[in-house]
């Protein structure tokens, strides 16, 4: 199925929008409104700001209750782009996947099969959904929100917030865990993407920017996790990819138990 993209949300910096190819009900990007943007303090604060709103948004009209977040960093998912959503365009996007009880398919169900064969949600089931969706955005807006642009709605009043003084160091770190896999994570104790602050996010960032790319790699695909086990850190995996490359990596990495609970 291919629709065209329904924008839902518009904030300074991001725009909260349904896909082209929604592989469920609580497919939904987060995409960068100018790709010329900086992702910087700012536009990191409204990426929070969208994705807590969005977040709340799908609790409330599908009784969303789990979340991971899908993303391209340098790379496009080529050919059936098994593991991964098909790319929209070359515009910084970020998938987020809502997961609840009832669900009649599941992203990781879909992700798994080629792209030619995902079936996604019916358009006219969409629709309505859609509407919910917009109407519960504009109803769960904070009043406090400070626009950076006419008639936009971002916030920012979490950019302020800052690491205290005593967690002095490295904000994140990151782990090789296999060959061309890397695991991103803030060092304090953050168990999902609502609890990082700006300056934690932007880290996060740099540290996947600073991932070397050699031996004809050129990208990576990379899959935000919160673990449902207590005491579990927020993950970033981090796959190196490459268009000669021999396997896709994000087929072992769907059989991972980490992944697939929170996929499949």
């Amino acid at each position: 199925m291919g629709l065209e993209r329904r924008l839902l949300y518009r904030s300074g910096f991001w725009e909260i929008a349904r896909p082209r190819h929604p592989l469920t009900a609580g497919h939904i990007l987060i995409r960068l409104s100018d790709p010329s943007a900086e992702f910087a303090q700012a536009s990191a604060s409204d990426w929070l700001f969208c994705h807590n709103l969005v977040r709340t948004a799908l609790q409330d009209v599908l009784g969303a209750t789990r979340f991971s977040v899908m993303f391209a960093h340098r790379w496009h998912p080529l050919g059936s782009a098994i593991g991964e959503p098909v790319a929209e365009s070359s515009t910084p996007t970020f998938h987020l996947f809502g997961r609840w009880d009832g669900e009649t398919t599941t992203p990781g169900a879909q992700l798994s099969l080629p792209a030619h064969r995902r079936v996604g949600e019916p358009e006219h089931t969409l629709e309505a959904t859609d509407t919910a969706v917009r109407e519960a955005l504009r109803l769960s807006r904070p009043e406090t929100s400070v626009s950076s642009e006419p008639g936009a709605g971002a916030a920012v009043e979490r950019s302020s917030e800052v690491v205290p003084a005593s967690d002095a160091g490295p904000l994140v770190r990151a782990v090789e865990t296999g060959p061309r896999h890397t695991v991103i994570e803030p060092v304090r104790a953050v168990a999902n993407v609502r609890d990082i602050l700006p300056a934690e996010l932007l880290a996060m960032a740099g540290a996947l920017a600073a991932l070397p790319l050699s031996g004809g790699l050129s990208g990576f695909s990379c899959l935000a996790l919160e673990s449902e086990t207590a005491g579990a850190p927020l993950r970033v995996h981090a796959l190196a990819r490459s268009a000669a490359e021999n396997a896709n990596p994000m087929e072992d990495l769907f059989r991972s138990p980490e992944v697939s609970l929170a996929l499949l």
